[in-house]
């Protein structure tokens, strides 16, 4: 069936349980239901999830994974502008983040089509929310490259980064790249590895990068994120507190004032904030 109430077509990028099944949200059982074409990462995890939510398709499956996602998304873009209900899923959590998805929703975005997303669970955010480390201010840099060198490299450039920061590694790989992580952040950077989240056996680690390597060492299992605590700001908050009575006395508003401030200095937001509510008091 083609969806004719949006146009020439419509792509959905739909959000997948990281874990527990049960929290996939309602609408990812209606907009599978409903699509003319299902494009999985793993056609046999997608047909597993189906099961577990006992969802049965009116469309097609397709394979779309790195292999075959610059081909298949022309044939894919094509279904598009013909009028097709194009649903990406992968393993889990949301396409395009890390995920296939990226260059599908750019050739829909060139060629007019619209573009939605069905929201779910994110192992980003859920790991954030859970490893105890500011989270008002983050950056999300993947996996990083496989090869030490490569990997250290990286890192060192992120040594500097006041924000805080969220990893994808294998766990096979963990050590080694908490290992560099001491190398290039410092062994005392605080840290978190979550692993296995939503799962029976989700696991939150929470200490220095030195502290996890130790633990590390024994052998992780699972899927892994790693939640790394940004770089101290080089600039001190007297002077930071100063650009934000400036902005106050330009008549710029005390929150508006912080936020253009913590963005420019890499200030903690929250704490920029409570300083300056003081400044005023005071």
């Amino acid at each position: 069936m083609v969806d004719t109430e949006q146009g020439p077509g419509v792509l959905v990028l739909a959000g997948t349980p990281i874990g527990d099944v049960a929290d996939a949200p309602p609408r990812l059982r209606e907009e599978l239901a409903r699509a003319d074409v299902v494009a999985a990462e793993d056609t046999r995890r997608l047909h597993r999830l189906l099961q577990r939510l006992e969802v049965t398709l009116s469309g097609r499956v397709v394979s779309y994974f790195e292999g075959n996602e610059v081909a298949r998304t022309e044939q894919l873009a094509a279904e598009l502008e013909a009028g097709a209900r194009v649903l990406v899923v992968t393993d889990a959590g949301m396409p395009s983040v890390s995920d296939p998805g990226y260059r599908l929703v750019r050739a829909a975005v060139d060629r007019g089509i619209r573009v939605t997303a069905v929201p779910g669970p994110s192992a980003v955010l859920t790991a954030l929310a859970l490893s105890g480390l500011p989270v008002d201010r983050f950056c999300f840099e993947g996996f990083l490259p496989r090869k030490a060198g490569e990997r250290g490299r990286r890192l060192a450039a992120l040594a500097t980064e006041t924000r805080t920061m969220v990893f994808f590694e294998a766990p096979h790989r963990l050590a080694d790249f908490l290992t560099s992580g001491v190398e290039a952040l410092g062994a005392d950077r605080p840290a978190a590895v979550c692993r296995e989240l939503t799962k029976t056996y989700e696991e939150v680690r929470r200490g220095t990068l030195a502290e996890l390597v130790d633990w590390a060492a024994e052998g992780v299992r699972g899927e892994v994120t790693v939640v790394v605590q940004g770089a101290e700001p080089s600039d001190d908050g007297g002077s930071a507190l100063e650009l934000v009575r400036e902005l106050i006395a330009d008549g710029v508003r005390l929150s508006d004032a912080v936020a253009q401030v913590a963005a420019s200095t890499g200030q903690r937001r929250n704490a920029l904030y409570q300083a300056a509510v003081a400044d005023r008091r005071s």
